[in-house]
């Protein structure tokens, strides 16, 4: 009986249209905001906000740049890693190269770069869509790794391509802890899911999901296509180039061209896929899967070695992680195409519901 709306009258426009109309659901995103930036930074170990939490954030910021574009605008991509290491090695060349650049301005300009990356390999899809759109997409992921790793700059000529990111430091305040670094990465993610949020709500939204379900239908009615599809591009990149920052300044310190490598985007696609594709929600629910998953996987093996004194061939977990992906993958796509996402909406109508037959 607690998850009802009864007696909640709207009395505004405003009110009928807010990101969270029932009253259960602003309270219950109000506590999950308090735990996350109060109780999590407390009580939250060195492990778990170093590997586990962190990289999650920057995973579901990625997913839901990746959602803006396949989720909500139709466009498929396989670039999603090349855009991250544009983010990341822009972000490290524009704190290297500009005395005194804000490091928070360092990341929106390498948004912003990756944005205007995204636009030039946008535009095929101008002309192409479905599985051509994928395999143009698929040759950023191939042309920027190779443009990292043969263009010294890009690297400050070292020799091995390995970049190591500055200091993170915003207005003057160090964040070298790792609960100061979970912070910051929880700030940040935090604003851009909510202004994906209202911009999925808004009259771009509405041209992206009108071109997504039917492109001619929609420039009959008067949407720009070009306008459209490349703001889509645009907007996914800005958002994936942003990850890739925080992914080299806030969790790994030092990457090079080959760890932004087409196995990274896949496993993004993977999120948006389990997660649900058109989804806020789903970017975060499929990122704590993949993240989640392979550790569960390897704690449950070394629970099977101690309880029955067996010891697992090396590489039989990590194979049978995929293999679970795989099939997770099959199965959403052929019972639940919507995802993670679409299963607790379901579960939050029932509970609205209950105890009442439905």
């Amino acid at each position: 009986m607690l998850y009802r709306e009864a007696g909640q009258f709207k009395t505004t426009y405003a009110a009928d249209q807010q990101i969270f109309p029932i009253r259960q659901d602003r309270i219950a995103m109000a506590l999950l905001l308090v735990f996350a930036f109060v109780v999590v930074p407390l009580f939250g170990n060195q492990y778990w906000l170093s590997a586990l939490i962190t990289p999650f954030l920057i995973f579901a910021l990625a997913a839901l740049g990746l959602n803006i574009l396949t989720g909500y605008a139709g466009q498929l991509s396989l670039g999603t890693a090349a855009f991250m290491a544009v983010g990341a090695f822009a972000a490290y060349n524009f704190e290297l190269r500009v005395p005194g650049m804000p490091m928070l301005l360092s990341f929106v300009l390498a948004g912003v770069v990756a944005a205007a990356v995204g636009i030039v390999f946008g535009l095929p899809s101008l002309r192409i869509k479905g599985f051509y759109l994928a395999v143009a997409t698929l040759a950023a992921q191939f042309f920027v790794v190779w443009a990292l790793t043969k263009f010294g700059w890009f690297s400050n000529y070292s020799s091995s391509g390995v970049i190591s990111a500055q200091k993170l430091v915003v207005f003057g305040y160090a964040f070298d802890t790792p609960v100061k670094r979970y912070v910051l990465v929880l700030a940040i993610v935090s604003v851009m899911a909510l202004a994906a949020k209202n911009m999925v709500r808004s009259s771009i939204g509405r041209a992206w999901m009108a071109v997504r379900d039917m492109d001619v239908a929609a420039e009959v009615v008067g949407i720009p296509m070009m306008k459209t599809k490349l703001l889509a591009f645009a907007i996914s990149s800005f958002y994936c180039g942003v990850a890739g920052a925080l992914y080299a300044f806030a969790y790994l310190g030092t990457v090079e061209p080959a760890g932004f490598d087409l196995d990274l985007s896949f496993r993004i696609l993977f999120m948006i896929i389990i997660g649900g594709v058109g989804s806020i929600l789903g970017s975060f629910f499929g990122a704590a899967f993949i993240v989640l998953l392979p550790i569960f996987m390897d704690l449950s093996a070394t629970s099977i070695e101690r309880s029955f004194g067996l010891a697992l061939p090396a590489g039989l977990v990590s194979n049978l992680t995929l293999i679970l992906f795989g099939a997770l993958i099959i199965f959403f796509l052929v019972v639940e195409p919507l995802g993670l996402a679409r299963l607790w909406q379901i579960a939050k109508e029932k509970l609205r519901l209950w105890p009442f037959p439905h």
